[in-house]
């Protein structure tokens, strides 16, 4: 990131409580505009309420936050035309085909995309008649996006977009993000998907319990955290693999029992070396395999939980 670039978003210690329970501690980050950047976190990290704070839905219980150069609370009014919000869930005219729907959200736009090629864009070519209390849920989120999209925003604001969306679904929606990026477009997006974070995202700051705890792009957050790689396979006896531990270049083995065999985890500084001690040392192994630890690998060693299980 360049230190020189505009920002499209400034979010300075934001706090939000409910009561008795803090739900986002202490939040700061800033997105550069023309940026991917990606909120990142288990179920119920705080991705959601701090979307709904940055775009006005909410007001902060204390910090500071600014969008294009606006308040979000007291200039709604004037953000809301240079900003798309594809929320979680919102109530859509249920009675309205696609064609229609889409058609509407750009009578409000000056200068909005044409509708048609938000339909092809997003892949809604076979629903386009369809009305919207009859979709299903997945085409109902990609209806979402598309909504968000028609203004053409300067900063569009995704909710955990790819939700509930088959693969192929996914591919098309991810690929309507990237086409949007662009010198004055910004995407903010929450998600807990570490595919999505690392296939779409120039950066992402990595949400647990209410604040960022890591900051980066996907690659320099691995290379900071996560200098080791996962040697993965699978042997019929635990014993069998007692004789790695002693490699001066294995950091940890960990076992877990599936399907009657015993699928195993090494980690470390030297994967092609581990590869060779296991195919010398380790008899009947079988479904050999390399891999970085990725973003959850830098989750499991700031936070000491799996990633999975951490909601």
């Amino acid at each position: 990131m360049n230190d020189s670039s505009p920002r499209a978003v400034r979010v300075a210690g934001l706090v939000k409580r409910y009561g008795d329970r803090t739900a986002v501690d202490g939040l700061s980050l800033e997105v550069t505009q023309g940026e991917v950047f990606g909120l990142l976190g288990p179920n119920g990290a705080g991705k959601t309420t701090t979307i709904e704070t940055i775009v006005g839905l909410r007001s902060a219980t204390e910090g500071k936050v600014e969008v294009l150069g606006l308040d979000p609370v007291t200039d709604r009014t004037e953000l809301r035309r240079s900003v798309g919000i594809q929320p979680q869930q919102a109530a859509l005219f249920d009675h309205l085909t696609v064609t229609e729907l889409l058609r509407l959200w750009r009578s409000f736009y000056q200068d909005g995309a044409e509708v048609d090629d938000v339909i092809v864009e997003l892949g809604l070519q076979e629903c386009r008649t369809i009305r919207i209390g009859r979709l299903s849920g997945g085409q109902r989120q990609r209806v979402l996006v598309a909504a968000s999209l028609i203004s053409r925003p300067r900063l569009l604001v995704l909710d955990e977009p790819a939700t509930g969306l088959d693969p192929n679904a996914r591919q098309e929606l991810w690929q309507a993000i990237r086409n949007h990026r662009g010198v004055d477009r910004t995407v903010l997006m929450s998600t807990h998907s570490m595919e999505e974070a690392e296939s779409l995202c120039d950066r992402v700051a990595i949400v647990d319990h209410g604040r960022v705890i890591a900051c980066g792009t996907p690659e320099s957050l691995v290379r900071q955290h996560c200098a080791s790689h996962d040697v993965t396979f699978t042997v019929a006896a635990p014993g069998a693999v007692d004789g790695l531990r002693a490699l001066p270049s294995v950091k940890g083995v960990e076992t877990e029992t599936e399907q009657g065999r015993i699928r195993v985890r090494v980690q470390t500084g030297d994967p092609d070396a581990t590869l060779r001690a296991v195919l010398d040392r380790v008899p009947g192994a079988q479904e050999l395999g390399t891999r970085s630890p990725g973003l959850d690998g830098v989750f499991r060693k700031l936070t000491g939980r799996q990633y999975e299980n951490a909601a």
